[in-house]
């Protein structure tokens, strides 16, 4: 092949609705240009430093086709390595580069890795109500349009609970009460089994709300109605309480949205403590290491359900959706619509019908940027207090 290469690195931010999104866009001498995902919500100017400062300088001049070394150049670049700043930054880069080269080759993505291995790939989405019935109205509306898979959360992560017994001074936070958000949920799961049968199937996030002795607890209690997984039950730093809980229960377990670094899901997919891993595409650092992970969890018989939050670029969810394509191991996909301001900016963006997202046929990733309307919307910060959640005496517990 002919060297194409990389004459410029921009990173771009743009909040055209809730969220800062963040996109790296490379341009080669040989005028074709790639774009990637680098969404890190909470801390969007710090990627961008590390994708224009310090892996620009690094890559300017680099021939574009040679992916997996520039991959393992910028992950050991730094020494340190394996943190949602520098991962990001890295994966933006990569996901740009993997375009390029299915711009080059004229294929989409999924082609480029290998071909297909199924038609689609199953969708969920999210239901939630701080009522049954507000809640049920939502799982009616999703199964209006197809979906078979529905995740479904009584209230915000850790449940609705406007009562609760809180100290006289209460330090400002999200606060919940552990065990009535588990007590909410079970009667949750039980409600909808009676007004839906098996008519979908229930996932639901814990969201790591609870402490080990409960998760253990509450997994026994949801069995009985059969989730189709349970999402990160526990934070990773309790992650050694799976092997416990797998002894106990057979519900399916789900995790991985946090995870930075191989070790923290090795021993996870090795012994099989879980059923389904959920990494972050751009958070583990881009399709270099996604499409290796994947078949990693293939030999174990772990499902792949990558993490896809409204808080990522269309084009990191088209990412998803060319890998969920390929990999013979992915189960679903997360979906949430983007708002019409996202949509407009992300030319391309996927859309499931009845239930299911199609392969994209364009070459490389399919999604474009609408770069003059995304300078319209400049970054904005805000502290994300649904992070600062807190048991009712004040105590600050992981979000």
């Amino acid at each position: 092949m002919q060297p194409t290469l990389i004459t410029d690195i921009e990173c771009r931010i743009t909040r055209p609705d809730r969220h800062n999104l963040v996109v790296v866009k490379i341009t080669t001498d040989n005028g074709v240009i790639g774009l990637g995902c680098a969404t890190f919500q909470q801390r969007p100017l710090a990627v961008k430093v590390m994708v224009e400062e310090y892996l620009r300088p690094l890559l300017i001049g680099r021939d574009a086709n040679h992916i997996e070394d520039l991959w393992q150049m910028m992950m050991v670049n730094a020494y340190w390595r394996n943190g949602p700043v520098i991962n990001n930054a890295i994966a933006g880069i990569d996901m740009a580069l993997w375009d390029i080269k299915g711009k080059l080759a004229e294929m989409p993505l999924y082609q480029l890795f290998g071909g297909k291995s199924k038609d689609a790939i199953a969708a969920y989405s999210h239901a939630a109500g701080d009522t049954l019935e507000a809640l049920c109205l939502e799982v009616d509306r999703l199964l209006a349009q197809g979906y078979h898979h529905i995740r479904c959360q009584l209230g915000f992560y850790g449940g609705h609970a406007p009562d609760l017994h809180t100290t006289r001074a209460p330090t400002p936070g999200a606060y919940y009460d552990q065990e009535r958000y588990m007590e909410s949920t079970l009667a949750m799961f039980q409600a909808l089994r009676e007004k839906y049968g098996n008519q979908f199937h229930i996932l639901h996030d814990v969201h790591e709300r609870l402490f080990p002795q409960q998760a253990v607890q509450f997994a026994k209690q949801l069995e009985r109605y059969q989730p189709y997984f349970i999402e990160d039950i526990l934070p990773p730093e309790q992650n050694e309480w799976l092997a416990q809980l797998r002894q106990q229960t057979a519900v399916p377990l789900a995790t991985g949205e946090l995870f930075n670094n191989p070790a923290e899901w090795k021993e996870l997919v090795i012994n099989r403590r879980i059923d389904f891993l959920r990494c972050h595409v751009s958070q583990i650092g881009g399709i270099t290491p996604a499409l290796k992970l994947g078949h990693f969890c293939q030999s174990f018989g772990v499902r792949l359900a990558w993490h896809c939050p409204p808080d990522m670029t269309p084009i990191g969810a088209a990412v998803n959706t060319h890998l969920n394509i390929h990999l013979h191991n992915a189960a679903i996909q997360e979906f949430v619509a983007c708002p019409e301001n996202t949509q407009r900016l992300f030319p391309g963006a996927v859309a499931p019908e009845n239930g299911y997202l199609y392969p994209l046929e364009q070459p490389g990733i399919g999604v474009g940027l609408d770069e003059a309307a995304a300078d319209a919307f400049p970054v904005v910060y805000r502290p994300h207090e649904w992070t600062q959640s807190r048991l009712p005496d004040g105590t600050m517990h992981t979000p």
